[in-house]
Parts: structure tokens; C-alpha cells; sequence
């Protein structure tokens, strides 16, 4: 058993025998959110406890590239990126499903690092900072009442007086509780399957790739380790011609993109199966549902192709600090602190969502994907607005 473990058993242990039952803030998913979200509640001296299904480190789908909006935010959490050696990202390929390229240098950029160490690092953070953490805990329900948060998980009973969601994409209290989108029927923007893996192979270390195939689209980007994420977004109908088999689906669907094809035929696969996650949404969320802030993808997703979804979670756990911090001081009502949350998660995020829906539904049709990689080439700028519409500052 090494100190790391060591360290969580004996706060657990406190957590049951020792402790009342009663927390400031309560933070449901342990991603990067609401790891975010508890380091920095914990600094402020709120008591914390966050409740993970999983037990780190663990694998996510996700994009695993960051802007470098997020950088100076990630430093002051404690996370030391410089010494990581990350692969620093400066250049963004398209191609649409025929193979067509277009090249261009990203106006800010961002940095490659897998989901894997990232959110580790900061559990061991939030852990030194105080945090009570509780992995392989799934919480079946939370029940607001005028005094508090009861909350109900699969080991025991605890109350907060504040709960966050930061349960990601999609989970069981999204449909325990109906929110809206769960109810919504299958379009454009709500029926999307999601695979990764981590590879080996040969490809530029500065240079994030979005490949274009029917239905959807491959990101690959350099992470830790001399290792790289392939990681892409289908209709669920592309797996359902195949058999719900994603080899198959990867063979008779995104390998007619040359550039895949050669991606898919070159590299060494570093995981034994893929990861995999289906009923993707981006259809509108509520920041608040039954007095639960949302942060993260609970919140909002933006789609990946805007390769920005990891920076929005960072920030939406600072914008709810800082509210959650003005009510438990006492200096607001919990009516205020939700309004506020959720004004200030729109005015940051509403523009950067509708940007993100708008570009998923160009790139979903050949033609226009064809068209768009060919005119871009003549109107540079017109990238740059783009990536300038659905990134934004060092915070």
C-alpha cells in the first residue's frame, strides 16, 4: 500500500467514525470541476466532501487538449504544468472526410495532457488541501430542504449545506431527476457516441488534428509520455450500421478519411479496448436544478471540435466558488447566489455554446465541410474568429 492510498484509507476512516456528517459544500463527480471546485473551497476553510463512482487514477473520454487560457488557473491550484514537460500545442489540421486539408496556426494555444494524470494531480491536491474524498461512491439521489442538502449515496447518508453537480455528460440523477435534455428527442446535437484510446505514432508534437469522416470527426493531440490521444465523436447511427462494433465501424466509416486510415493503420494501440461513451448531449442545460449548482459538462457541453470543453469546466468552478463563498460568509441569500452563477455562467459561456452548436452542425455535412476547409484557405481570419468565439482569456 503506498502513502497516497494510505492517506485516503485514514481519511475515511476519520470521515465514519469521527466526523459529524454535516459539510459545507458537498461536490457530486470528482472530474475536473469539481476537483477544481473543492481545492478551492477547501482554501477558503469551507469543509468539503466530494463523492467520485470511480477510483483515480481512472480514464475519461475526452479531447485531453487544454487551451492556455487555463494555465495561469491551473498554477494557482498547485499544479506544477511546467515540470511536466507537456507537449505545447500551436497548430490546428482540418480535413473533411476526403482528405482535404487545412492548416493554421492557433492564435493562443494549448497544451496536451491526458485526463488520466491531470485529474490525479489534482485529487492528491485536494486531498493535502483538506478535501474529504470518497471514491467508489455513487450517489443515488440528492433531496434539497430549507436548512440543507440530504444526500444519498451507495455507501451511507450524509447533508451539505451547498451541493455542486459536476457528474459530467450524462448520469443517473440527470434521469432520476428529468432535466430537460435527457427528455429531448434524438437530433443533431443529443445523439452522439464518444471513443478514445491513447496511442503511439508518428505526428507532429505541436499540432492538435481534427479528421472529418461521415457523421462526425477524430481529434488526435500529443499528451505525456511520448503518448497521443485519438479520441472522436459519432452519430450513434454510424455504430448502429455496424453492428454496435466500433472496429468495424472505424474500418467501414472514418478510415475513408485517408488521413485516418493512415493513422489507424501506422499506430500501436496502447489500450486493450476502447473507451467508449454513448447518449452525448449538447443540447441546452440549466445552470441550477433544484438549488444544485451545476458545473462542468453538467452545466454545458460545448462540442469538442471547438477543443475548449476543459477550460470552460475550470472556469465554471471558479465563477462558483467565488458565489458559493459570498453565501456561506452570509453576505447573500442562496436565491442571489444561484441567479448570480448562473448570469455570470451565461455571460461567459452562452455565446462560446451557441458558436460551438452552430460549427457541429456545418462540419455534419460533407459538402459544407468540403467547402468550408477549401474557402478558409483564403480567409485565414475567418479561423481566427472562430477559435476567438469559442475560447477565451487567461483567467
Amino acid at each position: 500500500m503506498n502513502d497516497h492510498t494510505l492517506v485516503k484509507t485514514d481519511i475515511i476512516a476519520d470521515t465514519i467514525f469521527t466526523k459529524k456528517e454535516l459539510y459545507d459544500v458537498a461536490i457530486v463527480g470528482g472530474g475536473l470541476a469539481g476537483l477544481a471546485l473543492a481545492i478551492q473551497l477547501a482554501r477558503l476553510n469551507y469543509t468539503v466532501i466530494l463523492f467520485e463512482k470511480e477510483q483515480y487514477p481512472f480514464h475519461k473520454v475526452c479531447g485531453e487538449y487544454i487551451s492556455m487560457e487555463s494555465w495561469p488557473f491551473l498554477h494557482s491550484l498547485g499544479l506544477n504544468l511546467k515540470s511536466m514537460q507537456l507537449p505545447m500545442i500551436k497548430k490546428l489540421i482540418v480535413s473533411s472526410n476526403q482528405g482535404k486539408l487545412l492548416k493554421h496556426d492557433l492564435p493562443l494555444g494549448g497544451f496536451g495532457i491526458s485526463r488520466y494524470l491531470l485529474d490525479y494531480e489534482l485529487e492528491k491536491i485536494a486531498l493535502s488541501d483538506g478535501v474529504t474524498i470518497r471514491e467508489n461512491t455513487k450517489v443515488n439521489d440528492v433531496v434539497f430542504n430549507e436548512t440543507g442538502f440530504a444526500i444519498n449515496t451507495s455507501q451511507q447518508n450524509f447533508h451539505a449545506k451547498i451541493v455542486c453537480g459536476s457528474f459530467g455528460k450524462r448520469s443517473n440523477l440527470d434521469i432520476k431527476w428529468k432535466r430537460d435534455f435527457i427528455s429531448t428527442s434524438k437530433n443533431s446535437l443529443n445523439n452522439f457516441v464518444g471513443v478514445k484510446y491513447h496511442i503511439k505514432t508518428n505526428f507532429p508534437a505541436d499540432t492538435i488534428a481534427l479528421h472529418n469522416f461521415k457523421n462526425g470527426y477524430c481529434g488526435i493531440v500529443k499528451i505525456e509520455d511520448d503518448k497521443y490521444n485519438l479520441c472522436y465523436l459519432t452519430n450513434a447511427v454510424n455504430l448502429k450500421k455496424n453492428d454496435g462494433q466500433v472496429n468495424k465501424m472505424e474500418e467501414n466509416i472514418l478510415s475513408k478519411n485517408p488521413h485516418l486510415e493512415k493513422i489507424f493503420r501506422e499506430s500501436e494501440v496502447l489500450f486493450a479496448s476502447p473507451l467508449t461513451i454513448s447518449q452525448i448531449s449538447f443540447d441546452k442545460k440549466k445552470q441550477v436544478e433544484d438549488h444544485v449548482l451545476m458545473i462542468g459538462d453538467a452545466a454545458g457541453m460545448i462540442t469538442p471540435l471547438c477543443g475548449n470543453g476543459m477550460s470552460m469546466a475550470l472556469l465554471g468552478s471558479k465563477l462558483a466558488a467565488e458565489q458559493i463563498h459570498e453565501f456561506l460568509k452570509g453576505n447573500i441569500e442562496r436565491n442571489v447566489m444561484e441567479e448570480r452563477y448562473t448570469e455570470k455562467w451565461q455571460k461567459q459561456f452562452a455565446t462560446r455554446l451557441k458558436m460551438g452548436r452552430t460549427i457541429q452542425r456545418m462540419f455534419n455535412q460533407s459538402w459544407l465541410t468540403n467547402f468550408l476547409i477549401t474557402s478558409s484557405k483564403s480567409f485565414p481570419g475567418f479561423i481566427d474568429y472562430l477559435v476567438r468565439q469559442t475560447h477565451g482569456k487567461p483567467f
